[in-house]
C-alpha cells in the first residue's frame, strides 16, 4: 500500500545537473550553434587544459621519480572531476576518460616541442582563440547570449552537456 501512495505521490524532483542541463540548453537551440558547440568545446578544454599544463611547475623532492606526472593541471582535474563527480558520478567518468586523452596529446605536443615543434603554450593558444571566436560565431547565428556570461560555472556544464547526450544516444543512465 506505501509503494502505492508513493507511486502516485509527487514526481521525483529534477536532478541538479539535468536543472543546468536545461539552463544550458535555452542558449544551444539552433543546429548551427550545436554543431559548433561539438567542436569548439572539446577544443576549448583541451587547450585549457594544456595552457595550464604549461605554466611552471615547482619541483617537489618527496615525489621522487613521479616528479614530472604532477603539474598545475592536476589541480584543475581533480577539482572539475570533483565538481563533475557531484553532478553525476558517469557524467565524471567519462570526463576522466577524455581528460587522459587530452593528456596523451598534450604531452605529443610536448615532445613535438622538444624535438623542435612549437611550444605547448603556443598551440594551446591558437587552438584557444580560434575555439572561442567559433563559440562567438555559434551565439551570434543563434541570437543568444553564451550561458557562462550569466553563471560562470557554465563554462564546466557545457562539457558535460555534450556527454549526456552520448548516454542518452546510447541508453546510459546518468
Amino acid at each position: 500500500m506505501k509503494k502505492q501512495v508513493a507511486r502516485q505521490g509527487k514526481a521525483e524532483p529534477q536532478k541538479e545537473v539535468d536543472i543546468l542541463f536545461d539552463t544550458y540548453a535555452e542558449s544551444h537551440q539552433n543546429p548551427s550553434n550545436e554543431l559548433i558547440h561539438w567542436i569548439c568545446v572539446p577544443l576549448i578544454v583541451f587547450s585549457l587544459l594544456g595552457l595550464i599544463w604549461s605554466i611552471p611547475f615547482p619541483y617537489l623532492g618527496f615525489l621522487g621519480k613521479y616528479n614530472g606526472f604532477v603539474n598545475w593541471a592536476s589541480f584543475v582535474i581533480a577539482f572539475s572531476g570533483y565538481y563533475y563527480y557531484r553532478l553525476s558520478p558517469v557524467l565524471s567518468y567519462m570526463m576522466i576518460l577524455l581528460i587522459f586523452v587530452a593528456a596523451f596529446f598534450i604531452v605529443q605536443i610536448e615532445k613535438w616541442s622538444l624535438a623542435g615543434g612549437p611550444a605547448l603554450w603556443l598551440v594551446c593558444s591558437l587552438i584557444f582563440v580560434l575555439s572561442w571566436i567559433g563559440q562567438f560565431i555559434g551565439h551570434k547565428i543563434e541570437g543568444k547570449k553564451p550561458s557562462f556570461l550569466q553563471d560562470v560555472k557554465f563554462l564546466l556544464i557545457g562539457p558535460i552537456w555534450l556527454l549526456h547526450f552520448i548516454c542518452l544516444k546510447v541508453g546510459i543512465k546518468y
